[in-house]
């Protein structure tokens, strides 16, 4: 007990006893942001530099009436003294999250627990973040419809979230004659919702007119709203104006190396920084939700390329296929998700045809049966398995 308290008093003023020179070389903490939301609640710490994470539980000691705690020990960062007080959240599910000076080269992040089901940790890049995403039902919360949530595979589809991709003062890719990319997401994306809601789904969109959201927003809305399916919109450009079509994506620890330069894009990060994202990825669940991804993205894509093949002003649209590949705004997902690009903004044909009312309803009539299709096959699944 007492060599307990010794710690964290060491941890607490270690600064001072070392004294006031940080040592060279090391990365500063940029700012901790959470979000609490439905049955969990996110810590993002923000960082000058790349860290390699792992988060670790203490038991609750409740002589001392310190809670059960989760920590991550974040080497080569220094923390000093901006955050000693912590942060209070009192949530249902964190009491609150502290940062101290473990060692003169180590700083540690503590989140203090007031219930705890699972976590997920997550590193991203540009900028540098921890992300830590912790799950529990919190106390007087009313379950979804009066049931417990199912896992994957007894899950009906009923929530679909729609993610416009892009917005605000984030345009996005910019097209032939101007055309932006935020503009044309968000365009289809209501025209998708509403055709959802013609089907019975319930759609919840991450943004429904011209604001700028980060990833971590994005995907917290996605799970706070409890979604069975995100579906991410955007549309594409390349170098070489020659290049049109269609093309889904699904989250998979493989990737191709097309995918490589669209995802770079979209996440807003240098190729080369893709491949620690690789080794990101394998500590995730992907091996949960990518099957239903995978499933969800060619059964979207079957539909899609019907309807287009079967219009006489779509007919001769290339059709690039269902692929792999690392979006941060997939695997920061825990549903089965997809990211579809709905034409080249770059190309003549393709940016004529995304600027065009009667493209966009086409896509999200196809989108949508797509999407009936998969719910369909799900129930059939689900029928099965009870």
């Amino acid at each position: 007990m007492a060599q307990a308290r010794l710690y964290w008093l060491l941890l607490l003023f270690l600064p001072l006893l070392l004294g006031a020179d940080r040592p060279k070389g090391l990365g500063d903490v940029r700012d901790v942001r959470t979000w609490s939301h439905g049955e969990f609640t996110r810590v993002v710490v923000e960082l000058t530099r790349p860290v390699d994470a792992e988060v670790r539980q203490l038991g609750a000691d409740r002589s001392a009436g310190r809670p059960s705690r989760l920590y991550v020990d974040l080497k080569g960062i220094w923390v000093g003294r901006d955050y000693k007080e912590g942060i209070e959240i009192g949530d249902g599910l964190l009491q609150g999250v502290r940062l101290g000076q473990n060692t003169l080269r180590t700083s540690r992040l503590v989140i203090d627990l007031e219930r705890y089901q699972h976590h997920r940790l997550l590193t991203l890049r540009s900028p540098h973040r921890v992300v830590v995403d912790v799950y529990g039902s919190r106390e007087g919360r009313a379950p979804k419809k009066g049931e417990p949530r199912q896992g994957l595979a007894l899950r009906s589809i009923q929530t679909v979230v729609i993610d416009a991709g892009h917005g605000g003062r984030d345009p996005g890719a910019i097209g032939v004659d101007g055309i932006r990319e935020k503009d044309v997401n968000l365009k289809l994306a209501r025209r998708l919702a509403s055709r959802l809601r013609d089907q019975g789904f319930d759609v919840v969109m991450t943004r429904d007119d011209d604001r700028y959201l980060d990833l971590e927003q994005r995907t917290v809305r996605a799970e706070s709203a409890r979604g069975d399916v995100f579906v991410s919109i955007h549309a594409n450009a390349s170098s070489r104006r020659g290049t049109r079509g269609i093309e889904i994506y699904y989250l998979d620890e493989d990737h191709e190396r097309h995918s490589l330069d669209v995802a770079a894009r979209e996440n807003d990060v240098p190729r080369s920084e893709l491949d620690p994202l690789q080794r990101t990825l394998a500590r995730l669940r992907v091996s949960e939700t990518g099957a239903h991804s995978k499933t969800l993205a060619s059964t979207m894509h079957e539909q899609i390329v019907a309807g287009l093949e079967s219009n006489r002003r779509t007919r001769d649209m290339p059709d690039l296929g269902v692929k792999k590949g690392p979006f941060y705004v997939l695997f920061l997902s825990s549903m089965p998700s997809v990211l579809v690009e709905a034409g080249f903004l770059t190309n003549r044909e393709d940016a004529r045809l995304l600027a065009s009312d009667p493209y966009l309803d086409l896509l999200a009539d196809q989108m949508a049966d797509g999407l009936v299709q998969y719910r369909e096959r799900v129930e059939t699944r689900v029928a099965g398995v009870r």
